[in-house]
């Protein structure tokens, strides 16, 4: 049964029941019905310049590099992400402070009265509700982070002056085509005609090519227009056919993402100066990306979820433990969704012990399924829990103090343990 309409006096809580139960189904692809209720409420320019990013790995840390750097060069600026850790208002920042639940509410009542009778999935409504609280705000710049794909996804009713693609890997096969092929004109549907595309995708499907020729968007890759360098353990250095940053300080994110935030800056009208690049660098680190939440033993979570996120993970891991002449165990509490690629996923993770979780709602999946996965792989000390929090609870009470427990496998996965430590630290 629906819920009861809320109104400007529910609590976002309330809210976000009825947005829930408001559409039959989870995602429904296509822009029609979001860009009609976009239109009436005139949210298509939610600023005078935007930035959108797509791309299978590496968006959210991409848009937080972009963002930190244009504040430190004294814009005002909205980010749009998603999905959320701890609290829905995490989806959208105004000049680096978290939405409240007031303005998301005041959004929602705004969005509720203006459809009429058009349903909206969830995730349009929060994307709607992202663009209103921005056009209230009267930024500079926008960055929206694509959802799912990019051609159908609710932020593509604006038009970026920016489109950045980041990588391409097989992911959510059933919405996009199982090949990197189809994959990558799904997420090129970012390029339009007053568009510049980035991309930073070192192996770019011609797909990609083929949508930025038919629409006449410039194209600007890594390694033929611009390309990135380490130099040392603390500096790296960034050069494209418009600009040369060196010694740059290398960022608490992955350095390729780092350098497509820096390409996306170099093709923009935007002037930032190499000051405002080194400050916004430091600043660049992002919840539940190789994050380091306790030591002895170290807990480090990361929601990647699938082989490429996972590769990065175990190369991230090689370092630490090189770094810290590490000899105890890597522990790993896993739960994922069912329609990742979960057998390559957890063929590339390198573990000594296994805590598996089951994730609930349509799309989690059973504890007992990434157990038989592992024993495929001929890995034997596997075990099986119920929830996250069972798993993360027994993983910390075998560990010793020189072992690493590693939290990953999905955003659901991560969210549950910082929702804990979160609680825990309230009660001390």
């Amino acid at each position: 049964m629906q819920n009861k309409k809320p109104d400007a006096m529910s609590d976002l809580k309330t809210w976000l029941c009825y947005l829930e139960q408001l559409h039959p189904t989870t995602i429904e692809l296509g822009l029609e019905r979001v860009k009609t209720v976009a239109q009436r409420l005139n949210l298509l320019q939610p600023a005078p310049y935007i930035f959108t990013v797509a791309g299978t790995n590496g968006k959210g840390t991409t848009c937080r590099t972009l963002e930190m750097i244009l504040l430190a060069a004294k814009k005002r600026v909205g980010v749009y992400s998603s999905p959320h850790l701890l609290r829905f208002t995490e989806r959208v920042r105004i000049n680096n402070q978290e939405s409240s639940e007031l303005e998301t509410v005041k959004a929602f009542t705004e969005i509720e009265k203006s459809r009429g009778d058009i349903s909206l999935t969830y995730f349009e409504y929060a994307t709607l509700a992202a663009l209103y609280q921005f056009k209230q705000a009267k930024l500079d710049v926008v960055i929206l982070e694509v959802g799912l794909g990019g051609r159908l996804d609710a932020t593509n009713i604006v038009d970026a002056d920016i489109a950045v693609i980041t990588t391409i890997a097989i992911d959510h096969v059933d919405y996009l085509g199982n090949t990197r092929e189809s994959i990558g004109r799904e997420k090129a549907g970012i390029f339009k005609t007053k568009s510049i595309a980035i991309v930073g995708e070192p192996d770019i499907p011609t797909t990609i090519w083929d949508v930025a020729k038919t629409v006449n968007c410039p194209l600007y890759a890594l390694n033929r227009d611009w390309a990135y360098q380490k130099l040392n353990e603390t500096q790296w250095q960034f050069h494209s056919t418009n600009d040369l940053y060196q010694p740059l300080p290398l960022p608490n994110v992955p350095l390729a993402n780092a350098a497509t935030a820096l390409a996306a800056l170099s093709y923009s009208s935007l002037s930032v100066s190499q000051d405002a690049i080194s400050q916004g660098l430091k600043q660049s680190s992002l919840i539940g990306r190789f994050q380091i939440i306790q030591t002895s033993p170290l807990v480090v979570i990361d929601v990647a979820h699938n082989p490429h996120a996972a590769t990065y993970l175990v190369q991230q891991l090689e370092q630490l433990k090189a770094q810290q002449s590490f000899s105890g165990k890597v522990r790993f509490v896993i739960g994922m969704l069912k329609d990742k690629d979960i057998k390559t996923t957890l063929s590339i993770l390198t573990g000594d012990v296994w805590y598996c979780a089951s994730l609930y709602g349509e799309r989690g999946c059973n504890a007992q399924v990434l157990r038989q996965y592992l024993l495929d792989n001929g890995i034997i000390n596997v075990t099986t829990f119920d929830t996250v929090t069972d798993a993360y609870q027994r993983a910390k009470q075998e560990a010793k103090h020189d072992d690493i427990i590693v939290v990953c496998g999905s955003f659901h996965t991560v969210s549950e343990v910082l929702q804990n430590r979160s609680i825990e630290q309230k009660q001390l």
